[in-house]
């Protein structure tokens, strides 16, 4: 498989990132020799028990036992090998939003050994074309609310139209037996704003070995509850909220979409114990200031977190505010959904002290198929406290990028899947690692040749009275080749200057502080959360050849 994607060294490079420490895939033990050998090894065992339950946009439910929807996969796998020809080895995209019928098409995909190419409604014409020409897709799924996009989008590709409401129909096809952990499940692309998108390949052994590493760290068994209330077509609502469950024979609690809401009585209602989300979402929930009372009494545990910056002061403000703790993580769609935590198990003082008081909150210690370092360029490891690139290798790391040979060589260029991430680690009175991320390495400001994080100084936008979030942008400058600018988002009726914003930063050095304020109520962000900072530089190109000093511009 790797032959497509990289030269005979990168290969080998790629090879070393992929195991643990040496160990080679057979010494991880997954549950299954596949996806649907897991899924119809727990509808044998638990076959009346729910899977899945839907909440639709206007609140209507429905549900699903494990073998009811075993049964609906093979009719969804029928439907893609009559109308689109789908077999083992073939590409197929999906056009779809949270809702079952992306799920069963999902898993009737992999039952058929095929490879899912998961894509955002949301996406451009233009990406999304430029998506199906990449992965060389066989044929596109479209839930009916998005089918002109797919037909404009298609280029002569087969469509095939889901039925609505998880009520797919026709005879069935049965999961091909030969589908191994070396298969290619998901195909999923990066979300960068700008450039050409990078296809991660990720097989079934990945998707098995991270759900099993995130089921036996948040102690997820069997009649278990999780929520997702993430996109689905990214490897977080996948991975995290479908496959993890799925592992530990669960249910799932499928949301069309989030909302603050009436959230904390749709956990309690639903039982539900584990929610995954991004830092905007309990920003939301923040805001929306709900009782979390009865999901607490019904046996809501905790969040987790990841994919997107999570700031010390929104951590501090919501444990303190709903006395639930944030389970801080980290990962990429690379490394298929999470290579790192904050321990379960700690005491109320350690978690405090991880969380609070070492300028970041942690994103914790590796998951057991995988191990983390930092590296500085050549590919050495730092000390504690140094910062440099977060590096990870396990089993948990993808395959490669899609047949980018110059992308893979870069990416595994020491051996070690690097990550594009800053980060530094300390070491913990119990021993472990506790890593942290600063940054991504793009996005850092190099301000008169001194780089430093954005997040550093987004912690104290976002402290500043008035402000309902703040974002440090590097933007190009003649005098120090970057300088500082901020982008606010006021809360409702509040009055905040620029000036009263660049007074609240004055404890920043100066290089830091921000020389010029703009204001936005219209932030981007991806569907996962993620601040998309390049888009808001052209706010500040009128101060290109500004000389910003102290005291004056």
């Amino acid at each position: 498989m790797l032959e497509r994607h990289a030269d005979r060294e990168t290969t080998e490079k790629i090879r070393a990132a992929r195991a643990r420490g040496g160990e080679t895939h057979g010494d991880y033990r997954v549950a299954a020799r596949s996806i649907p050998d897991l899924f119809a090894k727990r509808a044998g065992e638990r076959p009346g028990q729910p899977f899945l339950v839907y909440v639709d946009a206007e609140g209507r439910r429905s549900e699903w036992t494990y073998s009811a929807f075993l049964e609906r996969v093979g009719v969804a796998a029928g439907r893609l090998a009559r109308e689109l020809g789908i077999r083992r080895g073939d590409r197929v995209a999906t056009l779809m939003f949270n809702h079952p019928e992306t799920v069963l098409f999902y898993f009737g995909a992999l039952s058929l050994g095929a490879t899912v190419v998961p894509i955002n409604v949301e996406e451009s014409d233009d990406r999304v074309r430029q998506i199906l020409e990449q992965s060389g897709a066989k044929g596109i799924v479209a839930r009916a609310e998005v089918l002109e996009k797919a037909e404009a989008c298609a280029v002569a590709r087969p469509i095939l139209r889901s039925e609505g409401e998880g009520r797919e129909t026709g005879p069935a096809a049965a999961a091909d037996p030969s589908v191994g952990p070396d298969d290619e499940a998901l195909l999923v692309y990066t979300s960068g704003t700008t450039g050409i998108p990078k296809g991660v390949v990720l097989t079934h052994y990945n998707l098995l070995a991270d759900a099993r590493a995130i089921a036996e760290w948040h102690r997820v068994g069997p009649g278990d509850r999780m929520m997702c209330v993430l996109p689905i077509h990214h490897v977080n609502g996948t991975v995290v909220t479908l496959m993890t469950p799925l592992h530990a024979g669960g249910a799932v609690v499928l949301n069309r979409k989030f909302s603050a809401g009436g959230f904390w009585k749709r956990v309690a209602e639903e039982k539900v114990g584990i929610v995954s989300v991004v830092p905007t979402l309990l920003h939301f929930l923040l805001e929306k200031g709900e009782d979390p009372g009865p999901a607490k009494a019904a046996g809501f545990r905790h969040f987790i977190c990841g994919a997107g910056p999570l700031t010390v002061d929104l951590a501090s403000r919501f444990e303190d505010r709903f006395g639930i703790r944030i389970v801080h993580g980290y990962g990429l769609s690379e490394t298929t959904c999470y290579s790192c935590f904050l321990p379960v198990d700690l005491a109320d003082g350690a978690h405090r002290r991880w969380m609070r008081d070492l300028g970041f909150p942690s994103i914790g210690v590796p998951v057991e198929p995988n191990e983390m370092a930092i590296h500085d360029d050549g590919g050495r490891p730092l000390e504690p406290g140094k910062r440099g690139e977060i590096v990870i290798r396990g089993h948990n790391v993808m395959v490669a990028y899609d047949r980018n040979p110059e992308a893979n060589a870069k990416t595994f260029a020491h051996g070690w899947f690097r990550s594009g991430d800053e980060g530094f680690l300390e070491r913990g009175e119990d021993g472990r690692e506790y890593f942290f991320i600063t940054g991504r390495i793009k996005e850092l400001i190099a301000r008169g040749g001194v780089k430093f994080s954005p997040l550093e100084i987004d912690e104290v936008l976002n402290r500043v009275p008035g402000v309902r979030r703040g974002v440090a942008v590097g933007f190009e400058n003649d005098a120090y080749g970057e300088e500082v600018g901020a982008v606010v988002e006021t809360e409702e009726g509040a009055k905040v200057t620029e000036e009263e914003v660049i007074r609240a930063c004055a404890a920043l050095p100066f290089m830091k502080r921000p020389k010029v304020v703009r204001f936005s109520r219209d932030l981007p962000f991806t569907s996962t959360g993620k601040i998309q900072r390049g888009k808001l530089r052209p706010l500040f190109e009128e101060f290109r050849s500004t000389q910003f000093r102290e005291g004056k511009p």
